[in-house]
């Protein structure tokens, strides 16, 4: 297996430079159990994220799992925090967050996840799971959009 180091670089150039990249990581497995092992891996590498952001405020409703998102940072540079308790789930929140944060709000609110369908995912989610992801992004651009003053 390639070493993951780069791979988990959430500071890539741009949104669409990363969603290349995810593409690319992604292509070098060759079957849905290999890639759903490295969805695992890469929600194993998240930060930690504190039970004291565990809160109503910060759920994402949609998700059959819990999952919390938690913004920061202003229109220049937002910054999101996430997690899960789900293992596959959190790989998803790796990789949304590696498109997303640490961008300027515009860009995040014109950034389409094209990842998603470029890996396959699309076809090899559950539909709860489609749904949860479709919510996780659709709060993820609503505090974008908050930042910008679009809300």
């Amino acid at each position: 297996m390639r070493d993951n180091a780069l791979m988990n670089d959430i500071a890539t150039a741009s949104a669409a430079q990363a969603q290349h990249d995810i593409a690319d990581e992604f292509a070098f497995f060759g079957d849905w159990s290999e890639r759903y092992q490295y969805l695992i891996d890469l929600g194993r590498k998240l930060p930690p994220f504190p039970d004291a952001w565990k809160t109503e405020e910060h759920r994402v409703h949609g998700c059959q799992s819990m999952v919390w998102l938690v913004p920061s940072g202003d229109a220049a540079r937002m910054h999101f925090d996430a997690a899960s308790d789900s293992a596959i789930v959190s790989g998803l929140i790796a990789l949304v967050l590696r498109v997303y944060s640490d961008r300027p709000a515009a860009e995040i609110l014109a950034t389409e996840p094209e990842f998603i369908q470029a890996i396959g995912l699309a076809r090899h989610l559950s539909p709860t799971r489609s749904n949860g992801l479709a919510a996780m992004l659709a709060k993820l651009k609503g505090h974008a959009a908050a930042a910008t003053g679009k809300a």
